[in-house]
């Protein structure tokens, strides 16, 4: 009988021998695994401690959640029609239990109960910030709503999961989908060599002419970064910048609606737990203490960047004046550019590139 990797835990994920046949099995062994603790932990009478309470619902839950971070990880990036399949079938089933958890209000108690037992006190201090997470998690999971506002909030848990998935599928679709053939190879002008030689492997590879580029990452960054070709910079921009969304290739990967429930749900999310926006909950268990505070940040970091901004931006522009180039569709190349006309080396034209991560993009 073979292994099923994703109940193997002697070591690293076992990802040299995972089958998508082995989620199903696997994750309805771990969920079982996983109620059984939890139901034993609620009808227990003994006093919560580290040891009887906390290590045997962290152990069981840990097994589930590594299996199935191993299933979401090799969904994003293997993709699979069968593998998305078996995410797809399981993905409610490991959201309700997880939902069901964090709403359960005996292990919640529990939970306080040791918080404020004589044990805690004696406790290192990474367990005493297990169990107050703990408590801080189960307020967030909706341990306190009442019961009759449960149900629902399962119900927002379970359309969300379902929601970020169709989002993350859309978006792989996508990109997955795409292709540009270059026929052309002085289009290619500014391209490294090896850049040029993956495109013509790939266009190759799909029995085609010419150079093919595609929205992967290492595909397309290098012709905005690095060619000399306006209008073919451009072109991959926007396919970038657009895909699954409205003015994306096909509607059904369209991923404007998911957006808009995924904020409709948040937002009742947040109500239902008390708070006034989905920004409040999520900075629970973050440093800055309000959403407020996070703008304040963001303001004074753009007003002490923008001097400095400026400036870059108005060498750009010189630059970009001295080149001829009235137009430009981008900071981070010219910059670059800009920069290697200081250096004893050879600019490469006017290589630009959209959607920078310079200051003076970011904040011209």
């Amino acid at each position: 009988m073979s292994t099923n990797a994703l109940l193997d835990f002697t070591d690293l994920p076992r990802f040299d021998i995972f089958k998508p046949e082995h989620v199903t099995p696997a994750i309805a062994a771990l969920l079982d695994e996983a109620r059984a603790v939890v139901q034993k932990l609620e009808n227990s009478s003994a006093s919560p401690t580290w040891n009887d309470f906390v290590t045997p619902l962290e152990a069981a839950t840990e097994r589930l959640g590594r299996a199935w971070g191993v299933v979401g990880h090799l969904n994003a990036v293997v993709d699979t029609p069968e593998l998305r399949a078996t995410y797809n079938e399981n993905l409610p089933k490991v959201t309700e239990f997880w939902t069901e958890l964090g709403t359960n209000l005996k292990l919640f108690e529990k939970y306080k109960a040791l918080q404020a037992s004589a044990e805690y006190a004696t406790l290192a201090p990474a367990r005493k910030k297990i169990i107050d997470n703990a408590v801080r998690d189960f307020r967030l999971g909706g341990a306190e709503l009442a019961e009759d506002k449960k149900p629902r909030f399962a119900e927002i848990q379970e359309q969300q999961a379902a929601l970020s998935t169709r989002f993350s599928e859309n978006v792989l679709d996508a990109t997955n989908a795409y292709e540009l053939i270059v026929d052309d190879e002085a289009r290619l002008a500014g391209l490294p060599d090896d850049v040029k030689q993956m495109a013509r492997a790939s266009a190759e590879k799909e029995g085609k002419q010419g150079w093919r580029f595609t929205l992967h990452f290492p595909s397309y960054f290098p012709i905005l970064q690095y060619a000399e070709d306006r209008s073919l910079r451009e072109t991959i921009y926007r396919a970038n910048a657009t895909k699954a969304s409205e003015l994306g290739a096909k509607p059904e990967w369209d991923n404007t609606q998911n957006i808009v429930d995924i904020l409709r749900l948040r937002d009742e999310e947040a109500k239902l737990l008390g708070y006034p926006n989905f920004a409040e909950v999520s900075l629970v268990p973050k440093m800055a203490s309000s959403p407020a505070q996070v703008i304040g940040f963001l303001d004074d970091l753009a007003k002490r960047a923008r001097p400095f901004a400026e400036n870059d931006l108005a060498e750009l522009r010189a630059f970009a004046k001295a080149r001829n180039s009235a137009r430009s569709f981008s900071a981070n190349g010219r910059a670059r550019c800009a920069r290697s006309s200081r250096k004893p080396i050879t600019c490469c034209g006017e290589a630009a590139i959209f959607g920078t991560s310079d200051t003076s993009a970011k904040l011209a």
